[in-house]
């Protein structure tokens, strides 16, 4: 018998036998010295009944509730991800837009509820051990949520995050740390399983610097330039966002009448200024066939072999924005789309599923994904399995 069952049957046996007792004896004169609730029956077979279970282990419980949490975080977050675009609508005269849209303004809400109910906790647990010093020693990993117990705000007098503070940057920092990465490395495979021979020449490459069985790609195999060329490839085609954090265009000059002059072009005062990051890499003067996906054109004498993805010497695109707002995570997005690429293309052999092509489609969530998931058949070792990715 699993242990689960056998201890929700003791469980249930002396409940049962609790109340069947109390029933019985409930209008004695001098109940048993017992604990307020109990009887002898219950108080004798309850302990004999845990302990019979010689087998009983607390590690299997910690996994399924470390386990019950993920799922929990991954739920909450995916429904932020699929709702968040729809909440932007209550930013705009909030006083007005949370009556005219109700539903949507409590499920923002429950939403923000759901995700503090689900992170404090977790902060909490872990601002306990920095105070009893255990965060600190040596061999104990540091977590994103110590970086933030020990931030402060110099603006206002130094102060620490609130608990709401931390609970939002964590739920961001989900959704900047893995939706969007997941979101490219589904476009990559997408293109890898619908142009076979990019694929191939990409497994080749693997297979002469780790080696056939060679244990798979490690972050110190990542100097291979196709796959980097094929991730860079990838994010131009198909980058996270079609636009980037809207601008204010703000003048020097508080006379002058426009903040700022491109190309003959005077911007506004004040104006909100924003970028069409997805038009850019499309542009066919700066990336000749644009539409196609040619990872060559970032190898050596190819047009973006010298490309600056922060923008520093010029814009020929910018998937991570560009300048002082740039993405802080360029260098770790790319070490974790290049190393599950990788890892994915050495082991398996990776093709579209009989009479369904790669559609391409987009959908607008809090990254560019696709309309319809890739469904993919990979061959592993002569295996073959189909793969909803």
């Amino acid at each position: 018998m699993e242990d689960w069952l056998y201890y929700l049957l003791s469980f249930t046996l002396c409940l049962a036998l609790h109340l069947l007792l109390r029933a019985v004896t409930g209008k004695l004169a001098a109940p048993p010295r017992l604990p307020p609730g109990s009887s002898a029956v219950t108080v004798i077979i309850g302990p004999l009944l845990f302990l019979g279970r010689s087998n009983f282990a607390v590690k299997p419980i910690i996994r399924a509730a470390r386990r019950c949490v993920v799922e929990s975080v991954m739920a909450v977050q995916r429904e932020f991800s699929t709702s968040a675009l729809g909440f932007q609508a209550l930013g705009m005269y909030p006083a007005v837009t949370k009556l005219v849209f109700r539903r949507r303004w409590r499920q923002m809400l429950s939403l923000r509820r759901r995700q503090e109910e689900l992170y404090i906790p977790l902060i909490r647990a872990r601002e306990a051990r920095h105070r009893h010093g255990v965060a600190g020693e040596e061999g104990v990993a540091a977590s994103y949520v110590d970086s933030l117990l020990t931030l402060r705000i110099p603006e206002n007098g130094g102060r620490n995050l609130t608990e709401g503070e931390m609970a939002s940057l964590c739920a961001e920092f989900f959704v900047a740390g893995t939706e969007s990465t997941a979101a490219v490395a589904q476009w990559i495979m997408a293109n890898l399983v619908a142009r076979p021979e990019i694929q191939a020449k990409l497994r080749q490459e693997i297979r002469a610097v780790v080696g056939v069985g060679g244990g798979g790609v490690q972050e110190e195999h990542l100097r291979m330039p196709y796959l980097r060329a094929v991730v860079l490839e990838a994010l131009r085609l198909h980058p996270p966002g079609h636009f980037v954090r809207p601008h204010a265009a703000v003048p020097d000059d508080d006379d002058d009448a426009a903040a700022a002059l491109i190309d003959g072009f005077h911007v506004p005062r004040h104006a909100t200024v924003n970028f069409t990051v997805a038009d850019m890499a499309l542009d066919e003067a700066v990336w000749p066939d644009a539409a196609r996906f040619r990872p060559e054109r970032f190898l050596p004498g190819g047009e973006g072999a010298d490309v600056d993805l922060t923008g520093g010497r010029e814009i020929k695109r910018m998937p991570f924005g560009a300048g002082r707002r740039a993405c802080p995570g360029v260098a770790l997005a790319l070490l974790h789309l290049e190393c599950l690429v990788g890892n994915l293309v050495a082991a398996s052999e990776w093709r579209d599923v009989a009479g369904e092509a790669v559609n391409f489609a987009e959908k607008q969530e809090i990254s560019v994904v696709m309309r319809r998931p890739l469904r993919a058949v990979a061959m592993p070792c002569h295996t073959i399995l189909q793969i909803k990715i």
